[in-house]
């Protein structure tokens, strides 16, 4: 597996990201992975190289900018350096396309097959780049967030999967109907897993905080992530 940094620009911002990927020779189908409200940390690398293990080249994009990181477990840090972007869904966008542009010009990418797939933050993320018509196959969110922002939506041409724990405090039922609603009404092609008797964030082994709601499930990782495989075996 060949593993670089790459530096990226939305405007004046430069941004960080990570590729992962295993010599073809052809360009390979990509997954843009976006990280959770801690930044582009080795949990989200770590994504990438599971996605390129599987065929893809994984890019782990960079929301914040490059050097910006949270950390584990303050919920005060993180929700400073994810609330700009929530409540501004046209600067949430902005980016998350960035890295989508810097994806379609690698020379280890068919930029014709790119996906996306994001974590807590990263999908709402993955959700507005779905919402912004952007030009990409597929977007998974993993126990992200569903509810749509200040940004009038595109017409949404991609495959959409979520991956939900159903007592993730965060995404209550009501949430989840509403998002039914508004992708049947968008006529996609939409899919909701939902675990039972399982929180938020819990494909994340660092996820240790039960009275915030975050718990690590191995189960529901295991599922979620054959869901993952299905899925994009599916659009690729």
């Amino acid at each position: 597996m060949i593993t670089k940094m790459i530096d990226y620009q939305d405007g004046d911002t430069q941004l960080e990201g990570y590729l992962a990927y295993n010599e073809a020779s052809a360009p390979l189908p990509a997954v843009l992975v976006a990280h959770d409200w801690s930044g582009r940390r080795e949990f989200a690398c770590k994504a990438a190289e599971r996605v390129a293990a599987m065929g893809y080249a994984g890019f782990a994009l960079d929301m914040y900018g490059k050097g910006i990181y949270g950390r584990d477990g303050d919920t005060e840090g993180n929700a400073a350096l994810m609330n700009p972007y929530a409540s501004d869904r046209v600067l949430l966008r902005r980016r998350i396309n960035a890295a989508l542009s810097a994806v379609r010009i690698f020379s280890q990418v068919d930029a014709a097959r790119i996906a996306a797939m994001g974590y807590c933050f990263g999908g709402m993320c993955v959700l507005e780049l779905a919402r912004s018509g952007a030009n990409v196959a597929g977007v998974i969110s993993i126990h992200g967030i569903l509810a749509p922002g200040d940004a009038a939506n595109e017409k949404i041409s991609a495959k959409v999967l979520c991956l939900h724990g159903h007592d993730d405090p965060m995404v209550p039922p009501d949430q989840v109907l509403a998002f039914e609603n508004e992708m049947t009404d968008a006529g996609v092609d939409w899919q909701i897993h939902v675990y039972g008797g399982t929180k938020h964030a819990f494909t994340n082994p660092a996820a240790n905080n039960p009275d915030f709601g975050t718990v690590y499930k191995e189960i529901a990782e295991k599922r979620a992530y054959q869901s993952v495989a299905n899925f994009l075996g599916e659009l690729f």
